[in-house]
């Protein structure tokens, strides 16, 4: 209890009215009599921090999201003060600020309001830790929706929800369940057709709450550090999630193996187990380019060791699943195990790097090795050494990706499921406890293990992946959605989660397919499969304590329908490569919910299901047993039925009949959807036709096809290439043009164009200007193959 009367009826505290201010080029202060400062740094015209201290001065400005690579910039920045407020105004919006308790609202050029505070900036003095809560309130308006918050086991539409940010080992989590493994701060708010972003970049453990607890308010608080947050313009959704995702960064290019088909399971061993899985893949004929080791390839769970008694050679091993197509995935956890006889724990020892309690001693934990120290990934010499320690791994051995897991970090047997809050942390030289460094503490072992992998598998591409992720990590490494389970409502909410993380600026995120506890039945698998290969990672993993999950676990038809699926996925991954492309170069997510591939369409809004993969596939999942079709929506304009060439037209909800090899899947029209042949993993054949699948439209629609040498650093030297597509449609004639840049040249040489829709029979072909005979482009049932060097395509018909 308080027994100080003058701070006993406190509570909140607040800033007080502004005594000056001063402009210091991209950067505002404001100071008040109480000693609050609000600083406000014009990043972009559309782009503002504002960043809150109540101490009368400024801690060290220090951010783990941020990408310091990013370069800013404003085009027009103007201050005035008026008799009850100040104004900043940029090209794009107006933010006022008043007075008397800094609270500030922006409005657009327009004067529409966009945002409005409501308490504001406030705080709350926390004498259990000796530092303050500090708080954000803001109204809603009338019909405002919100979006983002990464893997939340939820509605797509976030409002009337509580969220919670600190990163949680949740085993067998269910819908709705807080918190989870990753923290990504930041959400995208919608009314009257206009969007914007906040990102609440505070790693202490964070809440949101969008008018749960008062109707018309939405508020942000977190457990300590500064109230610093950006605010992002619209007033599309597309350019907020693109301005976060410059603002936290972006990741490489991946090699395309990785974006084809993985397998894994906790846990494949011995060595015969993993070349009997590996075996019966190219068996079936079943597309398949990595296999994953998990915990038990290890000698007593030692990170960086190998059982020989399982794996006797396991260079020799790797090297012959490498000459089948398969790269080895293997494991890497943060514990360390206690043993002075373990080299690696020897090391870390001597070099005095890892984490220890606040009262001096070593923090002890229990996972999987049993006793254990965990290193401080916060401090560079430490995450410098862990790189180090993939040389053996990647070099030697031949390893191709590692996955990270237990980096929440995860401890076993105590109730908080993770380390003492007194921890202590080097945080790049800004001491701290782990009530700070938490959730970023996987993500600071990503990064480690990203620079590790990437050095040592140079000049081939790096694979990270990793289960506990903050903002900002997208630039280093991939994520899961973590241990999932094998029901109905899971496949409902991996749809949904893999959604929320491509809008939040982690596009590389898959689910474990079918379901990591429990088993799945046959149905339920087919179903997760017919989703998965439309998620950027797409992987199969289970837990050995539920029996088998491989797709020949389940009956034929079940295989059947894998193989369909799966060799789908590798038909269409130039269609993927040049999605993570334009992720990398421009941030634009991978995949699109409804509500941000048309937000002025209302009918979006509350859609969970249905997403657009890429630019111009639209997939809607089937969710629930026994399903023999179900009611979808068709965003606006003209879709294709994939599987009947069938013509829709949208802006409407519809049935779809559904059978059990499919899954509602639409093209848009006009569209141009390339496809490589089917192969039993990336680079097996060589192939000289690339598939075009041109889908008419009676209009203008453009399209894209980035490739390279598929693996390597040749494409940041201009050594790629990309094709810009355009298809005019007119009521008897069809125009293809199509423009490359860069220096790459592709393998193929011809093209079979694949004429989807087409309202009349073709009578003349042109080829840049020239007529051509049909003998030529071997024109048959609406194929024609042509000569990858055009310019423009002119099909006419009667």
């Amino acid at each position: 209890m308080i027994t100080n009367t003058s701070l006993e009826y406190k509570g909140d505290l607040y800033p007080s009215k502004v005594v000056s201010y001063e402009h210091e080029g991209d950067s505002i202060f404001f100071h008040t009599d109480n000693k609050v400062i609000l600083k406000v740094t014009i990043l972009r015209d559309s782009l503002i921090r504002f960043r809150f201290t109540t101490k009368g001065y400024f801690s060290n400005d220090f951010s783990y999201a941020i990408d310091k690579t990013q370069l800013h910039g404003y085009n027009f920045l103007e201050v005035t003060e008026e008799e009850t407020l100040y104004q900043i105004r940029t090209s794009k919006v107006k933010c006022k600020i008043q007075k008397s308790d800094l609270r500030l609202s922006i409005y657009d050029l327009n004067d529409f309001l966009i945002l409005e505070d409501e308490l504001g900036f406030h705080w709350e003095e926390s004498y259990e830790y000796g530092g303050n809560i500090v708080k954000m309130s803001k109204y809603s308006k009338d019909g405002e929706c919100y979006y983002g918050l990464g893997d939340k086991a939820t509605q797509m539409n976030l409002k009337g929800k509580r969220v919670e940010n600190f990163a949680t080992d949740q085993y067998a989590y269910q819908k709705d369940q807080e918190p989870l493994y990753k923290v990504v701060p930041f959400y995208i708010g919608l009314h009257n057709k206009q969007s914007y972003g906040i990102f609440f970049d505070n790693t202490f453990r964070t809440f949101f709450d969008f008018c749960q607890e008062r109707r018309n308010i939405t508020s942000f608080w977190a457990e300590g550090g500064e109230m610093n947050y950006y605010f992002v313009y619209g007033p599309q959704m597309q350019d907020v999630v693109t301005t976060y995702t410059d603002l936290t960064g972006k990741p490489e290019l991946p090699p395309l193996w990785v974006l084809g088909y993985h397998q894994c399971k906790w846990s494949y061993y011995p060595e015969s187990k993993v070349k009997e899985i590996t075996s019966k893949f190219r068996e079936l004929q079943i597309p398949c380019d990595a296999i994953y080791l998990d915990i038990d390839y290890m000698d007593g769970f030692r990170c960086f060791t190998w059982n020989n008694n399982y794996f006797p050679d396991p260079k020799k091993m790797v090297a012959e699943l490498a000459e089948d197509g398969f790269k080895t995935v293997v494991i890497i956890d943060p514990g360390i195990k206690i043993d002075k006889d373990y080299w690696v724990y020897k090391e870390a020892l001597e070099k005095d790097y890892f984490c220890k309690r606040a009262d001096g001693p070593y923090m002890k934990g229990k996972v999987w090795p049993g006793e254990c120290n965990f290193p401080d990934y916060t401090n560079p010499a430490v995450r410098e050494w862990w790189a180090g320690l993939f040389k053996e791994l990647i070099s030697d051995i031949g390893v191709k990706g590692v996955w990270n897991d237990m980096n929440e970090p995860a401890v076993m047997e105590v109730p908080n499921k993770t380390f003492p809050m007194d921890v202590r942390h080097f945080y790049d030289g800004n001491p701290c406890s782990h009530r700070k460094a938490h959730n970023i503490y996987g993500t600071q072992m990503a990064r480690a293990t990203y620079h590790g992998v990437k050095r040592f598998a140079y000049p081939k591409r790096p694979f990270v992946i990793t289960r506990s992720a903050y903002s900002g990590a997208q630039r280093y490494t991939s994520s899961w959605t973590g241990d999932n389970v094998a029901t109905w409502e899971h496949l409902w909410i991996a749809n949904i989660q893999v959604q929320r993380m491509s809008i939040s600026g982690m596009g590389f995120t898959g689910s474990d397919i079918g379901g990591f506890a429990e088993q799945p039945t046959g149905e339920l698998y087919a179903r997760w499969i017919q989703l998965g290969v439309f998620h950027p990672f797409c992987r199969t993993h289970s837990s050995g304590d539920h029996g088998n999950q491989e797709p020949w676990s389940f009956d034929e038809e079940v295989i059947n329908i894998t193989r369909k699926f799966v060799n789908l996925r590798y038909q269409l991954l130039p269609y993927l490569y040049t999605m993570f492309w334009q992720y990398i170069e421009e941030g634009i997510p991978m995949l699109k919910p409804l509500v941000y591939f048309d937000q002025d369409d209302t009918q979006t809004h509350y859609r969970n299901d249905e997403f657009v993969f890429g630019n111009q596939i639209l997939v809607c999942p089937i969710l629930e047993p026994n399903a023999v079709g179900r009611r979808m929506y068709i965003p606006r304009g003209e879709w294709y039925n994939y599987w009947t060439n069938e013509l829709f037209v949208g802006g409407r909800e519809i049935w779809i009949d559904t059978k059990f090899d499919e899954i509602p899947l639409f093209v848009k029209a006009g569209a141009i959807i390339p496809k490589y042949p089917v192969q039993q993993y990336v680079g097996e054949i060589e192939f000289d036709e690339l598939t075009l699948d041109i889908y008419y439209k009676n209009g203008k629609e453009s399209s894209s096809i980035y490739e390279d040498a598929q693996d390597g650093y040749d494409y940041k030297k201009g050594r790629f290439s990309f094709l810009s597509l355009r298809t005019i449609g007119k009521e008897k004639e069809l125009i293809v043009q199509l423009h490359k840049e860069g220096k790459y040249d592709t393998p193929y040489s011809k093209y079979k164009i694949n004429l989807i829709g087409l309202p009349f029979q073709v009578t003349e072909i042109e080829i840049d200007n020239e007529k051509v005979d049909f003998e030529k482009v071997r024109f048959e049932n609406n194929y024609l193959i042509v000569d990858k060097e055009f310019n423009e395509l002119h099909i006419v018909g009667e």
